[in-house]
């Protein structure tokens, strides 16, 4: 990956950030963005985005990020210049719950060493 790509993704990833928690600060208050891949041509960009909370709450920000893109694509539009602004699609990062399970795992295992 280009250095220039690097550098657009954690742009538009801070710029997105930003966006939600001062303009939308009640609805996306449990959300973080977790990273943003935009494409080379800067057509579409993929913003991945972790949950706090259960399943419902989960689906509740699909739901929420899905309704709210293009409002959130204008406000993007207003704080960054790009040759193309992207257009945006949110996927859930599972990343951190994967993180988490494996310290439960490890914390298991010292668990384990300290009872022998």
């Amino acid at each position: 990956m280009s250095q220039r790509s690097v550098r657009v993704n954690e742009l538009v990833k801070r710029e997105i950030s930003d966006i939600l928690h001062t303009r939308y600060r009640s609805e996306a208050v449990y959300i973080t963005i977790t990273g943003v891949e935009v494409a080379p041509d800067l057509r579409n960009a993929r913003v991945y985005y972790s949950v706090i909370g259960d399943e419902a709450r989960l689906e509740e920000a699909r739901v929420w990020l899905d309704k709210n893109r293009n409002e959130i694509r204008h406000y993007l539009g207003k704080r960054i210049v790009l040759k193309f602004l992207p257009h945006l699609t949110f996927h859930n990062d599972p990343s951190i719950e994967r993180g988490m399970s494996v310290i439960e795992l490890l914390d298991e295992l010292d668990d384990d060493e300290e009872e022998r």
